[in-house]
């Protein structure tokens, strides 16, 4: 049986999703505080974390980074506004993915399922080391390196990276990008997704120029791709 460890102030929402997570056949605990929360997430392990970004002890974006520190456990972060800077620092940070109140059990439902089938890919499975000519990406290890020197990447352009690499080859949109990278719906700003573009190109040693792997296809989107010769 899944565990879902939530973390949420609330006494109106905390039971609510304890109850109705029950009923949807997960086993589920919860705390009220930021360290009640971290204390049984590295005492139990649970398979996911439900983790509200306000919280009365210590923000819950502490509580993230904290946990990231010792556990790789999958984390949704909650919020009441989904322009909140905390929110976009969260995914930044390592949370995998989040939910903006109010929200409905079956939309989170659908998110733990998400998270979890990504954090439960089969570690022997192709595709957990990636090559593209001389960059590596060890998937499971969240490292990359070019032509064998370490590349330093930021969670999200590790991310970034990681979905073009699994598309070597092929134009993705940015649009695409900003709903499997991003968790964005469609619509939403391209510019974070140029900034990023432009972050990683810088780390890899090109310019968008003067390209060697990651090429532009205006007005479409970009390719990854092994430079020619």
């Amino acid at each position: 049986m899944v565990q879902v460890l939530i973390i949420e102030d609330d006494d109106r929402i905390r039971p609510l999703l304890m109850r109705t997570l029950g009923q949807r056949g997960y086993a589920v605990a919860s705390a009220a505080s930021g360290m009640a929360g971290l204390s049984l997430a590295v005492e139990h392990r649970p398979d996911v974390v439900v983790l509200d970004l306000c919280l009365p002890d210590v923000d819950g974006t502490q509580v993230l980074r904290m946990l990231r520190a010792v556990s790789d456990v999958p984390v949704i972060v909650s919020s009441a506004r989904d322009d909140d800077p905390s929110l976009i620092g969260c995914l930044d940070d390592g949370a995998d993915d989040y939910v903006v109140k109010p929200y409905s059990t079956g939309l989170l439902d659908a998110r733990i399922r998400a998270v979890l089938r990504r954090a439960q890919a089969d570690p022997g499975s192709p595709g957990q080391v990636l090559h593209v000519g001389g960059l590596d990406i060890d998937v499971l290890g969240r490292r990359a390196s070019l032509d064998g020197a370490a590349v330093d990447l930021s969670p999200r352009e590790f991310d970034l990276l990681t979905h073009l690499a699994e598309h070597a080859g092929e134009v993705v949109t940015k649009g695409r990008l900003l709903t499997d990278v991003w968790h964005q719906a469609w619509g939403g700003s391209e510019k974070t997704v140029d900034v990023h573009l432009s972050w990683l190109r810088r780390k890899l040693g090109e310019s968008a120029s003067e390209p060697r792997y990651l090429h532009t296809v205006r007005g479409v989107g970009v390719r990854l791709a092994a430079p020619e010769g």
